[in-house]
């Protein structure tokens, strides 16, 4: 099955978060801000520690973080998604950086005391998996914590990869099949220690708030990882 078999598919990730930035937040809200609430209470920051958010998107892990009293970078490839960012109210606590999170992050080894990534995983080839995994376990300090989150394979199998609407229709970022294990051993190759795994699934609440999930009542939605650096 191939999830990017229907709608429209934009192979070049860039192009697609840049041209979905303005309908993002509101598109995304429902899952997404579970996604991003999850985050930040994984991550739990002492106040003054150092953070970073790697495809921060629209900011929404990085400000809540900032709130907290931790010291955040955030990164992401998307120049509209950051504009989307900076624009929102505590945005002048993160520090925003426009980098490709595909390639090798612009920071020193061991810089921060926590490490997140939401809903990017899905969007990297199998192949670069542990490499992406080995960058987050590169840039955080020993005895600190990683946490990644990832739409859950089994959406895959209900023909649901990552999607959006804007003027034009339904659209989607190329998104690769992956498995709970592809993911698993992605980080263990990197030398990341497993801490936790946690798979979440659809459940009344949301479906009551965003009819549109009712037909995943039940069903995996999200996988959520939390890593320990290289010591």
């Amino acid at each position: 099955m191939d999830p990017d078999s229907s709608d429209e598919v934009v192979n070049h990730l860039v192009d697609f978060f840049d041209r979905i930035a303005p309908v993002y937040d509101t598109w995304a809200g429902g899952q997404h801000g579970r996604v991003a609430s999850r985050l930040v209470d994984l991550a739990a920051p002492a106040k003054h520690e150092q953070a970073l958010d790697v495809g921060t998107g629209t900011g929404r892990h990085a400000i809540a973080l900032a709130a907290r009293g931790a010291h955040v970078t955030a990164v992401d490839f998307s120049d509209e998604m950051l504009a989307k960012a900076r624009a929102k109210p505590g945005a002048e606590r993160v520090r925003w950086i426009a980098h490709d999170v595909l390639t090798p992050l612009p920071f020193a080894a061991a810089s921060f005391d926590r490490v997140l990534s939401g809903l990017v995983i899905e969007h990297i080839p199998v192949a670069a998996l542990a490499g992406f995994f080995a960058e987050l376990g590169r840039v955080a300090r020993p005895g600190g914590r990683i946490v990644v989150t990832a739409m859950h394979p089994a959406m895959f199998v209900k023909g649901v990869s990552a999607n959006f609407h804007d003027e034009s229709g339904e659209v989607r970022p190329r998104s690769y099949v992956a498995t709970l294990s592809d993911y698993v051993m992605g980080a263990t190759s990197a030398g990341l220690g497993i801490t936790g795994l946690v798979e979440r699934t659809v459940d009344a609440d949301l479906v009551e708030r965003y009819e549109r999930a009712r037909k995943f009542l039940d069903w995996p939605a999200l996988f959520v990882m939390e890593l320990r650096p290289p010591q």
